[in-house]
């Protein structure tokens, strides 16, 4: 069974301060005679109304009780199931050098984005569409680091991802530059100790490789190693792009050369039997991760059946009958003589 409105039942309590005030109350405002002597009345038997009187407080009880749970709404349902899930674990490597503010990439509106918050929407859309699956976010410019590790919990995953900016290098928390070879060896190594069957990064970047320790073919022989998919894309027009640049407090464009090492992000998915996408606009990145949803969907064998039963009427008759029988009982049978 289970409760609609459970934080009802916390009116339960209740019953406790009741029970306490009838044992240790009640009786000092009972009616009383005042008699010398009731050495006649030592065995005189007890009233079977007497010995009947805690009834009423046991009915008001289970009114109340059955009311209570009539207002939590319990709720029934019928079952039947039977699932075999192959969960597929997913890291999402993304580019958040400064080059991703560049605003270039157009939708089928002719509305343009940045790439990063391009980048950010897509992926959001995709997390989206991965119920069954461990999902975390690896960022990297000129360093890289976890913004989230793999999580079930996607409502988390999405806040971090929302919050993903790329003045981090600005603001010298990180070294700026494209460091993608570190970028996949961190999100390599959330998956390595994975039991999954199927393990996946999805590496995102508009640069090619500047910075970091690791050269990406390393990071690429690694993951091949393990056994780990990725899939990159490149992000950005051909060409040259609009960047805003903040001078003197005011915000001024410029075009910067768009330089997207195509080869060596062809040469990491291959190596590791993954694919290379090139993302020219909006509609194309959105594109490129739905056809990566398609090519690793989990494999899922579901049998179920369930239908949900509303339950409060008969915990709502149980209070109405239990209710009746007390006032029925106190006008008649435990009726007081004015």
């Amino acid at each position: 069974m289970e409760f609609a409105n459970r934080e009802y039942l916390f009116l339960l309590l209740l019953i406790i301060p009741y029970i306490i005030w009838y044992v240790m109350f009640r009786k000092k405002s009972e009616p009383t005679i005042q008699m010398g002597d009731t050495y006649a009345l030592r065995f005189a038997p007890r009233s079977w109304r007497v010995t009947l009187m805690p009834l009423q407080m046991i009915l008001r009880i289970i009114a109340f009780t059955a009311l209570v749970i009539a207002m939590a709404r319990p709720q029934t349902h019928d079952s039947l199931q039977n699932e075999s899930v192959e969960g597929i674990d997913i890291m999402l490597a993304m580019d958040v050098s400064t080059s991703m503010l560049a605003e270039d990439l157009r939708d089928d509106a002719q509305h343009i984005q940045n790439r990063i918050e391009a980048a950010k929407t897509v992926a959001a859309e995709f997390i989206a569409g991965r119920a069954n699956d461990n999902i975390g976010l690896t960022i990297f410019a000129g360093e890289a680091f976890t913004q989230c590790p793999m999580t079930i919990d996607h409502a988390a995953l999405l806040s971090l991802l929302r919050n993903v900016r790329t003045d981090i290098a600005a603001r010298g928390l990180i070294e700026d530059g494209t460091a993608i070879g570190m970028g996949l060896a961190n999100a390599v190594s959330r998956l390595k100790d994975s039991g999954a069957k199927s393990r996946v990064v999805i590496l995102l970047t508009d640069g090619s490789n500047n910075r970091g320790d690791l050269s990406p073919m390393t990071s690429a022989e690694i993951a091949q190693s393990l056994g780990i998919r990725v899939y990159t894309i490149g992000v950005g027009t051909n060409g040259t792009a609009r960047h805003p640049l903040t001078v003197g407090g005011g915000v001024q464009y410029v075009q910067i050369p768009v330089e997207i090492d195509e080869q060596t992000l062809t040469d990491i998915a291959r190596t590791t039997n993954g694919k290379f996408y090139r993302a020219k606009n909006a509609d194309e990145l959105r594109q490129i991760y739905q056809e990566i949803d398609k090519l690793e969907k989990s494999k899922i064998e579901v049998q179920k059946y369930s239908r949900r039963y509303e339950d409060y009427q008969r915990y709502a008759l149980v209070a109405l009958c239990a209710l009746l029988l007390e006032v029925l009982l106190r006008i008649t049978v435990f009726r007081r003589i004015p």
